[in-house]
């Protein structure tokens, strides 16, 4: 006698409504919007962390290779920084650089609760050596494999066991994504949102938040991580579109087309053979000083695993701009994606905002070699600008590495309806769509997708994401 299987939903049908009303609850149980700020504050006082550039013949642990060159931990863990060797034969272009190598599989976790009746999201106030504020909200969990086995040798992984043993219907989204494939080779992390119903023991560098209280600090600059940025730009919520300018099919076979057209060569080579890059005790770095240095620092202090130690970073040479031209086709908004290449993805393109540069890199470029639609993003006049704020990078890798995340509305003759080739129009429910496949859409593209999905109940409004004619100044580099 066969035994009585209980078949489970294919999916949570009240996921998407709940998380909508989470996205609207402008408060919350755990902490009023316009205290975390100063929470964040006293938190970069109370940890008294300090980071200061060194040698990298100080760098305690680290050392350059014989033979390769290559600078890696004594342990063989966390990452190495080798060379990479990029030839795309489609397009007649070759180079050389440094870059980041980091093949284990971190965890980006955010672990979700009910109060009142309202999904919060339990966020992190955390030091990272890299970030121009040291301080940011990050998620429940932000750790290397390499961090959560304790190959530091430091403490435990707080909240860990929520994602490496999740409970049976606790997970609400769960996906491998990429990071910065300018700077990481082939990186991934794992993304994923846990919902749990028992107590969760409290912490003081923790606090619960709603979506729609996140969508705020959104809005300010260098408030919520780039991590937690990607994860929340995983969530399943539902927008309010009646159609598109081109069905989820056409999209998907359009990507797909976009990917099987560029041929991608990339191969690791010894950092000390990369061509048109120099070293000094200080840097690893290009004579023209463009694009990105690498270079060591000390971090004392910090409120972490371990309190001090030392690492390389990657600091680029300028802040960057990074936005999405937007328009409304009958009513529905829509966002011109861009298929791009860069040299650290698996997949050859990954789904990029319509800008993403850094201005400085081309200031001796003609017209023809300076990025599509940069000026477009540099000259925006304020009442054409739906979203500004800037925004760091990864404070664990990259210092100082902040862009001016924008959304620019633009019309037919700026951005025309059929779009030039290499982009693409999508609403931002085909792109949350989009995101929830791994290695789909860019880092850069999720930053601003999480500003839509906070705010996903007024796209299409002349409110949302905060719009007001003349208060944001144009975004000029």
């Amino acid at each position: 006698m066969t035994s009585a299987v209980l078949l489970q939903p294919r999916s949570g049908s009240t996921l998407t409504e709940r998380l909508a009303r989470s996205a609207v609850a402008t408060e919350g149980a755990g902490i009023a919007t316009s205290d975390v700020p100063d929470w964040l504050a006293a938190e970069r006082l109370a940890c008294r962390t300090r980071v200061r550039q060194i040698p990298f013949a100080d760098l305690d642990g680290w050392s350059f290779r014989a033979g390769s060159g290559n600078l890696r931990h004594r342990s063989g863990r966390f990452f190495t920084v080798e060379g990479l060797h990029v030839v795309r034969p489609d397009v007649g272009m070759e180079w050389q650089q440094p870059i980041i190598v980091q093949t284990e599989i971190g965890i980006l976790g955010i672990l979700a609760k009910e109060f009142d009746g309202t999904l919060h999201f339990l966020m992190q106030a955390k030091v990272e050596p890299g970030n121009p504020n040291l301080v940011q909200l990050s998620p429940t969990v932000q750790a290397t494999r390499s961090n959560y086995t304790k190959a530091h040798g430091g403490t435990a992984v707080k909240y860990l066991e929520h994602f490496l043993d999740p409970p049976p219907g606790g997970v609400l989204t769960d996906v491998l994504q990429s990071e910065h494939g300018a700077w990481f080779y082939r990186k991934r992390n794992r993304n994923m949102i846990v919902e749990i119903t028992g107590e969760v023991p409290a912490d003081e560098r923790f606090r619960w938040l709603t979506l729609g209280q996140l969508g705020r600090l959104l809005q300010q600059d260098n408030v919520v991580n780039m991590d937690s940025r990607t994860v929340l730009a995983s969530a399943p919520l539902a927008y309010p579109e009646h159609g598109a300018i081109r069905s989820d099919a056409d999209v998907a076979s359009w990507f797909t087309g976009q990917r099987a057209s560029h041929e991608v060569r990339a191969h690791r080579i010894p950092l000390a053979q990369v061509a048109g890059w120099c070293r000094d005790e200080h840097r690893i770095y290009r004579p023209d000083q463009r694009y990105f240095r690498v270079l060591a620092v000390a971090v004392e202090g910090a409120n972490r695993e371990v309190s001090s130690w030392s690492q390389p970073l990657i600091e680029p040479v300028a802040p960057g701009v990074v936005g999405f031209a937007y328009r409304t086709f009958a009513g529905v908004p829509h966002v011109l994606v861009h298929a791009r290449v860069e040299g650290g993805f698996l997949d050859t393109v990954e789904l990029a905002p319509t800008v993403q540069c850094v201005p400085a890199n081309y200031t001796q470029a003609s017209a023809a070699q300076r990025p599509p639609f940069l000026d477009l993003m540099l000259e925006a006049p304020p009442e054409r600008v739906r979203y500004a704020a800037t925004h760091s990078e990864e404070g664990g890798r990259f210092r100082n590495a902040e862009s001016r995340y924008l959304v620019v509305a633009t019309d037919e003759a700026a951005t025309p309806t059929e779009a030039p080739p290499g982009y693409h129009w999508v609403t931002p429910g085909q792109l949350s769509w989009l995101a929830g496949h791994s290695r789909y859409v860019n880092v850069q593209a999720r930053t601003l997708l999480a500003i839509l999905q906070t705010r996903a109940a007024e796209i299409g409004q002349d409110s949302w994401v905060g719009h007001a004619a003349g208060r944001y100044p144009a975004a000029r580099t």
